[in-house]
């Protein structure tokens, strides 16, 4: 009498244990299906900050070739101009024409200087090249250091992914406090390397992401 009815309550406990398990493993798999949408978003954040370097370090490239010609080419003026200035010094014999004639050909040597050193209108200027240039490097280099921590959150999200997939085999609970610890590591990591860009880029990498928490708790409640 005493065994038949300890039964039910045994057979009531292990369908109690079984759900547990079986919901734990559910949320395991919710888990893991957010960290590889952000891991998702940490490689597309990497990959366009490895194309932004390499893009600006070509037109910074361009940019400085292009001021070294412009620079090259307002040095032969000025030359030019030392030059006839030192004619018309060394030469007074030089008759009213002649040196009206020199004189006006220093003056369109000095205005094709101007020009070269200064031109706002199409930029092509040496001091706008300069600046260009400037800035390009400033964003190549910006991108350049994005790029490291983006790596390091790929890294850290996947090994994560891979820890909670050995706590859904295992049932244990180590791996899963190891795998939200580096999940949120590389979270940081991936947030930081989007902040070393521009704003925009920040911004737009933070509204994904919020959107996809979104999703996934939707989902998950349904």
């Amino acid at each position: 009498m005493d065994r038949s009815r300890e039964q039910p309550a045994q057979g009531s406990e292990m369908p109690s244990l079984a759900e547990k398990a079986s919901k734990r493993d559910r949320w395991i798999a919710v888990y893991i299906a957010a960290i590889s949408v952000v891991l998702a978003i940490c490689v597309l954040g990497g990959d366009n900050a490895a194309k932004e370097a390499s893009n600006k370090n070509i037109e910074a490239a361009n940019t400085w070739a292009w001021f070294q010609a412009k620079n090259m080419r307002r040095d032969a003026l000025r030359l030019q101009i030392a030059e006839l200035e030192l004619l018309l010094v060394t030469h007074p014999e030089f008759d009213e024409n002649a040196r009206m004639a020199i004189a006006e050909k220093i003056a369109t040597y000095r205005q094709q200087e101007e020009q070269l050193t200064s031109e706002p209108s199409t930029g092509e200027g040496l001091n706008e090249l300069f600046a260009r240039g400037k800035a390009l490097e400033a964003e190549r280099d910006r991108a350049r250091s994005q790029d490291p921590y983006f790596d390091n959150g790929q890294a850290l999200l996947q090994i994560a992914i891979v820890l909670a997939s050995v706590a859904i085999v295992s049932g244990g609970n180590l791996a899963l406090i190891l795998s939200g610890g580096l999940g949120l590591a590389g979270i940081a990591l991936m947030v930081h390397g989007f902040h070393l860009g521009s704003p925009e880029a920040f911004e737009a990498g933070k509204q994904l992401l919020s959107e996809v928490i979104s999703k996934i708790v939707q989902l998950t409640n349904q």
